[in-house]
């Protein structure tokens, strides 16, 4: 069949065949091409794939016949051997551009195979897993992480088609076409400079005010959601070369990993822009708060402190002055290794929407904690610059925004007589 559009359907056919014979045929019934990837492990397929399980197998370094010997012996073993292969197949087909979206149909083993090689896979290319387990706490962040994978829950287990399970099928492949008939691709490019900047609901005035300055200023501003897998992500995506500077207004996730909150990126939150040497400028959004909703355990724990509830998973905890020092402290020792300019900007009227006069967050000694021991750990304490005004308001935006720009054009200039 001679088609513009494929998309290949990751699989085990030797547990699932005749059900994936249901997804191809819807597939091939919207004038896409389906390209069925077997990764069967454990026994032969009923009929054989597009790609064969043989073919993936081999690409991960092992013959089928090593490969079911090793499922029976070390079954993570021969996962990971499938998911190598497969992820090389795919990615050879991405180059060549003759795969437009990916779809995975299975239970456990097959969401962590096909997620595996989507996480691979250029950001924008259309993903998704149709999956029971697209909604099980424990594996979700393994499944997804920081990636544009979409995750459908069928409910249902991909065993035998009954009209339940075919409902939820039929509302999966539906998507999954329905992105790869829309998609843009993922040849995507700008014309201007790509600024990342991180944001949530309680720096949101200063954000928004910000993007529309850094427009104005000749730059592509990307948001990124500062709840954990936002700023994450957009540490990979400063790693990966795609934002030519970083707005971090919030960077309250620092103090998140410290101590445990809900919204924790992981250790390494600020090192990319370290690291890159990007201009960037920071502010202390975030810091002021620790998020422990639904966490009963620490809300009980930290109950005479000042809380703010939005909801029952929603409950923002003040930060202590002890507490402000030591993130102070880790944020002194990363920014101390940056590779290219930077200042952080410390708002004296507050931090946040939650953090006003009146407020029960509002803190100022606890804030002028963080502040001194800041300065006192950085090797140049006069990156740190301190206004008077609030940080949830435009001036502030105006501010962090007129400092971004100085820093990069200062930036372009040593660049300039470099290349000289």
């Amino acid at each position: 069949m001679s088609t513009s559009k494929r998309i290949v359907i990751v699989c085990n056919l030797d547990t699932r065949g005749e059900d994936i014979l249901f997804v191809k045929d819807l597939i091939a019934g919207r004038g896409i091409e389906p390209v069925l990837l077997d990764f069967s492990m454990e026994e032969p397929p009923p009929f054989p794939g597009d790609i064969t399980t043989e073919e993936v197998a081999l690409r991960g370094g092992l013959a089928i016949d090593e490969l079911r010997a090793t499922f029976r012996s070390d079954r993570d073993r021969a996962t990971n051997n499938q998911i190598a292969g497969a992820a090389a197949i795919v990615l050879d087909l991405a180059r060549q551009q003759r795969v437009h979206g990916v779809i995975g149909i299975g239970g456990g083993t097959a969401t962590l195979v096909a997620t595996s090689i989507m996480k691979r896979l250029p950001f924008g290319m259309p993903k998704l897993m149709a999956s029971p387990m697209a909604a099980h706490p424990a594996y979700i962040d393994r499944y997804v992480g920081t990636k544009d994978i979409t995750m459908h829950h069928t409910v249902l287990d991909i065993v035998r088609m009954n009209p339940l399970l075919k409902a939820q099928i039929i509302n999966a492949v539906g998507a999954i076409c329905g992105m790869v008939e829309m998609t843009q691709g993922t040849d995507i490019r700008f014309d201007k400079p790509c600024v990342a900047v991180s944001s949530f609901g309680f720096g949101e005035m200063a954000v928004q005010s910000a993007v529309g300055m850094l427009e104005d200023a000749g730059f592509t501003a990307i948001v990124c959601h500062a709840q954990g897998k936002g700023d994450r992500a957009m540490e990979e995506m400063i790693s990966d070369g795609a934002f030519q500077g970083v707005l971090d207004i919030c960077t309250g996730g620092v103090m998140e990993h410290l101590f445990k909150g809900n919204r924790d990126p992981g250790p390494d939150r600020l090192m990319a822009a370290v690291r890159r040497g990007v201009p960037t400028v920071l502010a202390p959004c975030g810091l002021d708060i620790l998020s422990y909703g639904g966490r009963t355990d620490m809300l009980e724990k930290m109950k005479e402190r000042p809380q703010v509830v939005q909801d029952a998973l929603r409950v923002q905890v003040r930060t202590t002055a002890e507490e402000l020092r030591r993130a102070a402290e880790v944020i002194a020792q990363r920014l101390n290794q940056a590779q290219g300019p930077w200042t952080f900007l410390v708002p004296l009227q507050g931090w946040s929407s939650l953090d006003k006069p009146g407020r029960p967050i509002h803190d100022p000694e606890a804030d002028a904690a963080f502040v001194a021991r800041l300065k006192d750990r950085l090797a140049d304490p006069s990156h740190v610059k301190e206004l008077d005004v609030h940080l949830y308001t435009p001036e502030f935006a105006r501010a962090a925004v007129d400092e971004f720009v100085r820093l990069y054009q200062g930036a372009g200039a040593v660049r300039e007589r470099m290349a000289a």
